[in-house]
């Protein structure tokens, strides 16, 4: 069994208040991309992940699985890495969720995959679903969202930042109080995407509230309509209109970092 493991970037990312199970409050827009790492899973008599030795998810996924189906954990796991690592793109959420979704597909009785998802990671849920998402509370309640898809996006990833953790994004966002105005943050965002009808009306929503990257102002100057980074980064993100623009763009970045053309896609 095969399936592509997309990546995905935030249009819209605004963080709150400490919760009391120690996650933050979020409220961000989820939008999946075209290009993806490849999962290829097999039944087998052990548990075993080949081809990125730096998985830290699918293992565990697969574990967690396995004790909810009651079931011993029987599966071989090969991953075709494409996607940047850490880069904020999701692509260990993504090939956790789809060795989720394959190996579900193998059992007898199937389960309920959200809650082993969401115990995984705030982005995990999201790659079981289909089309754009609203993700409130820690980012894994979700509301399907109907947005335009008709645009193309650049992805930059910078070769001159060190991502730190997402536990020290989010450290350095408390440090500086970060979550004040969360509620009109919030409210903006809703806002916004109540008059989301063309792809231009994208640029409303507010900015990524836990980092910004000079790279976002040269997409802009480049013709982006949107640009920002996605999740803690350091990949960033524009949005075109048009092809040839969205390419110029590219090839006018290409001593910036790695980068890729992709447009939105509505399913893995």
């Amino acid at each position: 069994m095969r399936a592509p493991a997309p990546a995905k970037i935030n249009l819209a990312l605004v963080v709150g208040p400490l919760r009391d199970d120690g996650k933050h409050e979020v409220l961000t827009v989820y939008q999946r991309l075209g290009i993806a790492d490849r999962i290829e899973l097999d039944v087998s008599a052990s548990l075993s992940v080949w081809g990125f030795r730096g998985d830290t998810l699918v293992r565990g996924a697969l574990e967690k699985l396995a004790v909810q189906a009651g079931v011993a954990p029987g599966w071989r796991v090969q991953i075709e890495k494409r996607l940047p690592v850490a880069a904020g793109v999701g692509g260990g959420s993504s090939d956790a969720a789809t060795a989720l979704r394959l190996a579900n597909a193998t059992l007898a009785q199937p389960v309920d995959l959200h809650p082993i998802a969401a115990s995984i990671g705030a982005d995990v849920p999201f790659f079981l679903a289909d089309g754009p998402q609203l993700g409130a509370g820690d980012g894994t309640t979700l509301t399907p969202l109907d947005l335009p898809q008709d645009y193309w996006v650049v992805l930059v990833v910078p070769r001159a930042v060190q991502k730190p953790s997402t536990a020290s994004v989010y450290a350095a966002f408390d440090a500086r109080d970060g979550a004040a105005g969360w509620e009109e943050r919030r409210t903006a965002v809703l806002d916004a995407l109540e008059h989301v009808r063309r792809p231009r009306d994208l640029a409303a929503l507010p900015p990524n509230d836990l980092v910004s990257s000079p790279l976002a102002d040269e997409l802009r100057a480049l013709g982006a309509f949107r640009a920002d980074v996605s999740g803690a980064g350091p990949a960033v993100y524009g949005l075109f209109h048009h092809e040839a623009a969205a390419k110029a763009a590219k090839r006018a970045l290409k001593l910036a970092g790695d980068t890729w053309l992709t447009a939105p896609a509505w399913y893995g």
